[in-house]
Parts: structure tokens; sequence; C-alpha cells
């Protein structure tokens, strides 16, 4: 590489960092107005349902069913769970039902600022965005985000929208079932429904719920509070 191109590299490199590190810093404080999932349903036709709430004003069950659905270490680690990654690795080489590694976030980090999919590449740029949120939001901003973004039904986005749809109140009111339920969902929102969920979804999110209550006890959700 000539010093013309990696003058031209080194330049593209720091505008990256620079605009990545401004976007994650406004959305420290301004709700992410749309991801690409969200922008996939709405060109599908699908439609766009949400309706942000605050952590603050959402039931506190909402956040201990993610936990314990999705990242029981979540008020731990920073960002990634090498035992949970190693685990899922162990078991999927093993030949068990797949499973993801990913924390709540990674899941976020990807959620609000790249594509779906796209192997490798995607994965790297999914670890910086989870370093920057970790660093510049801290883990309230964080769960605050995942729980309005993530899907949870087609076209549904968020658990207060959630709520709404499946239980006809917000989220600012859940019972532990409720809230498992909700994050029963989570891992396939586009196959899964909370309202009357059957088989797998039944048991998940039955489990979720007595997990609430472990999560509460044990103050995994300690870095909520």
């Amino acid at each position: 590489m000539g010093p013309r191109l990696l003058r031209l590299a080194l330049k593209l490199v720091l505008g990256f960092i620079i605009v990545s590190v401004l976007w994650v810093g406004v959305y420290r404080f301004v709700p992410p107005p749309f991801t690409w999932t969200m922008m996939g349903d709405a060109v599908s036709g699908r439609g766009v349902t949400k309706d942000w709430m605050p952590l603050s004003e959402m039931d506190p069950d909402m956040a201990r069913a993610a936990i314990a659905g999705e990242d029981a270490r979540f008020c731990e680690h920073y960002g990634f769970d090498w035992r949970g990654i190693a685990s899922a690795a162990y078991s999927n080489a093993k030949g068990k039902r797949l499973r993801g590694g990913s924390t709540i976030s990674q899941q976020t980090a990807k959620n609000v600022f790249l594509f779906q999919g796209g192997g490798y590449i995607r994965k790297a740029f999914e670890a910086y965005f989870t370093v920057l949120i970790e660093t510049l939001w801290g883990k309230k901003r964080i769960m605050e985000v995942y729980l309005n973004v993530a899907e949870t039904g087609i076209g549904t986005y968020g658990a207060n929208a959630g709520a709404i749809r499946y239980f006809r109140h917000d989220a600012s009111r859940l019972t532990p079932m409720e809230a498992g339920r909700i994050a029963a969902v989570l891992p396939l929102p586009k196959k899964r429904e909370a309202v009357d969920p059957r088989g797998f979804v039944r048991r998940h999110g039955n489990a979720l719920a007595r997990y609430v209550g472990v999560v509460k006890r044990g103050g995994l959700d300690s870095c909520l509070k």
C-alpha cells in the first residue's frame, strides 16, 4: 500500500471512529428513531408498531425476565459473557440445539447500529459498538434501549408495544407471567406468540416467570437500580 492510500485509509478509519462515537453519544440521550429491522418491516409492508417507555416507568419484572432469558450475567460482564460464549460453542459442537452466546449488550448494538446477518464482518462491528455502548451508555441505558427496540412480534418493537399487543395494557404493570412470555418471544419474535403460547414458548415463558423472582432475590438486576 502506497503512502497516499495509507493516508486515505487512516482518514477513513478516523472518520468512522468519530462518526460512530458521536452516533452512540447522541443515542445516549435520544431514543433511536428506527432500526434496520424496522425499516425492513416497513418496506415489506408489515408496518412498524412501537411505543417508547423509559426504563424508570417500565415494570422492573420486564428487565428481570430479559436477564433471566437472555443474559443472566448482564450486570457482571462488560459487554461479553465469555463463559456463555464458551458454553454455547461447546453445546453447538456436541450437536445439541443451537444456542447463541450474545449478551443483551451485543444484541442491542446489533439491533440499533447494524444490519442483521453479515457473518464475521458484522460480528466485528458488533463487538466494536458493544464496547462503545458499554463505555458511553452504561447498563441502565443499554437495557432501556434493548427493551424498546427488540422485536416482540411481527412488526412490533419493544416491551411496551408488546404488552399492549398481547395483554391490552402497557408495560408499566406486568405480572411475572406476562413479562416471562414477552421475554420468551424475544429470540424468535416472528415465529412466537406471547398471548397464547404453546410448546416450547409456553414452557420457556413459564420458566422465565419463575426466574423473575430468582433474579430479584439474587440481585442479578442490581446494575439497573
